[in-house]
């Protein structure tokens, strides 16, 4: 099996080429005619299985491709013994890669018995040039490889890996391309994420997302509301806007606009009741924001902030452009103009180089800072990064013991956060059943944390108030209330 790869997008002899949304719509149109030849061929109508590897800005991105097959025609399922697979990866830890790989083992098990089954890979891990080689060379058998950049091609690298026999790889390394209204197949259909940016200029030495994902580059403010608008048409309350660094929204656009210029006019949309957003850089949280937060209606009460470090040495070393004092000033205003407000974390153990005095320095901020909840993780050597190769690389045990102490620490400090809200009567968006009792719904407050309580079906995507009534630490047993 040979390969065909790509490394710009081709644009001459296809139709509406000036217009790219037009163009694949065209491809979405010759997928759906493959789909109407395939069911009549074998009396079955084809299913398509997408699976999501990471972040919120993958899953969003998963949202269009399952919207691109679900126009196509094909049947959407969630079961991987689907006639076309296709795995959205991730590449920031080393975990989400090994899990891919056996993940594809597996297909390649499921292709033997049925050499029709088409499976394509796309997302992080694919901008990986050793990643490639190695599905080149160990699965064969997969269809189609494509990156970041190029999603939106996707109707048209499915109908070329379809026509072909060979191993479709379209891979770009950065773009400034930005195609609007494609097709989306919503996970929930009261809530949505919306990209608002793409990309990351920061840099950090541990982290492989600038290299992946590209740099930075912005939706224009006029596209972003106008696609809220459309989803809250369709019955969306809540979206969540997502960047990798929504603080540096807009700086590229030809008339710069700032995330909380933004925010106001997202705030201004009718029939819209709750934003979300993440993820926030502190060296980028502007004081106009916090403004902007303290003010709105809308705006949730939480606030994703990731500290990394404690370390001002080992900030430094991460490119982080904060130090320790910096990070606990900006904790103290947020909670100063905003009492309610929710402060979650990440923090990384074992960073290259952190010494016994380093990780106190991250204790004594989890400590002083008082996160609602810290999203903890071991450090996770990412080839290509500047942190991979640097000396003093922290062993094992070490890491482990200190991220044991960290973790009981977060816990510890969050089962006193979430305590502050109970015998409270806060507003509740039902998010779904509950899985463990048929009796109960589960939704979500203004601060993140989950509730449980009485309810039924019919109530999934309303906001309702409910009685906080029991605390169990990281969620909240509770009391629908009649509305007052």
């Amino acid at each position: 099996m040979t390969d065909l790869v790509r490394n710009e997008p081709e644009r001459s002899g296809y139709p509406d080429s000036a217009d790219e949304s037009g163009r694949q719509r065209h491809f979405i149109e010759k997928l759906g005619e493959y789909v109407e030849d395939r069911t009549r061929r074998t009396g079955k109508r084809p299913s398509a299985c997408v699976v999501t590897f990471g972040c919120q800005m993958n899953a969003r991105d998963s949202e269009k491709l399952r919207g691109i097959l679900e126009c196509a025609g094909f049947e959407l399922s969630e079961d991987e013994g689907a006639d076309l697979v296709l795995y959205n990866t991730c590449t920031v830890r080393e975990n989400a890669n090994l899990k891919v790989y056996g993940r594809l083992g597996y297909l390649g098990s499921l292709k033997k018995k049925d050499p029709d089954k088409v499976i394509a890979l796309c997302g992080c891990m694919m901008q990986e040039p050793e990643v490639v080689e190695k599905i080149k060379k160990s699965y064969p058998f997969v269809n189609l490889i494509f990156g970041t950049h190029n999603i939106f091609k996707f109707a048209e690298l499915l109908c070329t890996a379809l026509d072909s026999e060979r191993m479709i790889i379209d891979l770009w390394k950065d773009t400034d391309q930005i195609v609007e209204d494609l097709p989306e197949q919503r996970t929930y259909r009261f809530k949505s994420g919306v990209n608002i940016m793409f990309g990351c200029n920061n840099f950090c030495t541990y982290c492989i997302v600038p290299y992946v994902r590209g740099r930075e580059r912005s939706r224009r403010p006029e596209d972003i509301v106008r696609e809220i608008e459309k989803q809250v048409a369709d019955g969306v309350c809540e979206v969540m806007l997502l960047g990798q660094n929504v603080n540096s929204y807009g700086k590229n656009l030809e008339e710069p606009v700032t995330f909380a210029q933004l925010l106001r006019q997202v705030e201004q949309i009718e029939g819209l009741s709750r934003i979300r957003f993440m993820t926030s850089h502190p060296k980028d949280l502007s004081s106009e924001l916090i403004e902007v937060m303290k003010n709105s209606e809308k705006i949730c009460r939480h606030l994703h902030l990731p500290l990394q470090s404690g370390s001002s040495r080992l900030l430094h070393r991460m490119n982080r452009h904060y130090t320790k004092e910096q990070f606990l000033d900006l904790v103290a205003r947020l909670r100063r103009e905003m009492p309610d407000l929710a402060i979650t974390t990440d923090i990384i153990v074992g960073f290259p180089g952190e010494t016994e005095e380093d990780f106190e320095e991250t204790m004594d901020v989890v400590r002083r800072a008082e996160f609602d909840s810290a999203f903890t993780f071991i450090y996770s050597r990412r080839s290509g990064t500047p942190a991979a190769v640097m000396p003093d690389q922290v062993p094992d045990e070490v890491v482990k013991e200190r991220f044991g102490r960290l973790l009981a620490l977060v816990q510890e400090i969050s089962r006193k956060q979430a305590l502050k809200v109970q015998g409270q009567v806060q507003p509740v968006l039902v998010e779904m059943m509950n899985e463990q009792d048929p009796h109960l719904v589960t939704g979500r407050l203004s601060n993140n944390l989950l509730v449980h309580f009485p309810g039924t079906p019919d109530m999934i995507g309303t906001i309702v108030p409910v009685e906080l009534t029991r605390c169990m630490g990281f969620y909240y047993y509770g009391t629908m209330c009649p509305d007052r």
